[in-house]
């Protein structure tokens, strides 16, 4: 008898001292703390862009997300794993969750998440989510991380700093290598994003492409709070005005069309030539052909592989001029 209940006890005992081995507090960016699995294994991501292609990149696969059917095909005018990541995206996508916007708690709870990722604008979303599984905040706005940091600070909550690092370590390699090619970078060197929807947006620092820039050692052009300089705090643009952007002249401008449109150089042209008739003629950097023209699913998330992809076609631009 005796035995039989020491032998329960001491089963009671591992089991839950596994059970707490298991698990972790941490504190999240909305400054809350909150109990996660020690190595989550079922992610849901609220922001397929800005939080899932930055998980993905590190070998981490959101088992849901916003704007996928149930088949995990993309209900989006873009597919940010398979445009971003190319040959490495998942060959398994994350199963949809709602619309975008709008959770589907259903669907959410049939995934059996162990952990809800959001980005700092989903306070909203904390309580009804929590009863699903942990929430956890992550900045992902202007002002509080820039390039891709969000993409670090993942890192480090889920144990994937050594594959970041590594990958970080190997793009700015490459990025000096590329700077290397140029010759001389001193003296100024400034760079304007351009976003274009039904209007022209500059493109903010939370972005692969911000932080290539600044790594070949260019830095964004300063706007003026008149010209928009104070309306940074989009993750990823600001509006312009045509007569703001037809006075400025930054050393190299990059251009890029919404997602819904054509994303090549004639889409992105042609939306210029919709938005701002007669641009080639007077934009300084289309005069002296220092426009970079982008596809803008590919570089903007806040991921190194993002940052790659604006390497690739700076180089290609290089090699053109």
């Amino acid at each position: 008898m005796l035995r039989g209940i020491l032998f329960v006890l001491t089963t009671i005992f591992v089991t839950s001292s596994a059970s707490l081995a298991a698990e972790r507090t941490v504190t999240d960016d909305a400054g809350r703390q909150i109990t996660i699995p020690d190595e989550p294994e079922r992610i849901v991501v609220l922001h397929e862009a800005l939080l899932g292609v930055p998980l993905a990149d590190l070998g981490l696969v959101p088992v849901g997300s916003y704007g996928r059917g149930d088949d995990g095909q993309s209900l989006m005018a873009v597919d940010f794993y398979r445009d971003v990541l190319g040959v490495r995206a998942p060959s398994t996508t994350p199963r949809g969750i709602g619309p975008i916007g709008e959770i589907d708690l259903e669907r959410l709870g049939a995934l059996e998440p162990d952990l809800i990722i959001g980005t700092d604008r989903d306070g909203s979303k904390i309580e009804r989510l929590s009863t699903i599984a942990p929430v956890y905040i992550q900045n992902a706005s202007a002002g509080r991380v820039s390039g891709f940091q969000t993409q670090a600070e993942l890192a480090e909550l889920l144990g994937r700093q050594a594959i970041f690092e590594q990958r970080r370590d190997a793009y700015l390699e490459r990025a000096r290598e590329l700077r290397a090619t140029e010759g001389s970078t001193s003296g100024r060197r400034d760079y304007l994003g351009l976003f274009l929807t039904d209007q022209l947006n500059a493109i903010g620092d939370v972005t692969g492409v911000a932080q290539a820039m600044s790594d070949l050692g260019y830095s964004r052009l300063a706007l003026a709070p008149t010209d928009g300089g104070s309306g940074m705090g989009s993750s990823l643009f600001v509006p312009l005005s045509t007569e703001i952007v037809g006075r400025l002249d930054p050393d190299i401008l990059l251009a890029m069309n919404t997602y819904a449109g054509g994303r090549d150089e004639d889409a992105v042209r042609s939306s210029l030539d919709r938005i701002v008739p007669g641009w080639s003629r007077f934009l300084k950097p289309a005069i002296d052909g220092r426009i970079l023209y982008l596809d803008s699913a590919k570089v903007v998330t806040p991921s190194i592989a993002s940052a790659e992809n604006t390497l690739d076609a700076y180089e290609d631009w290089l090699a053109g001029r």
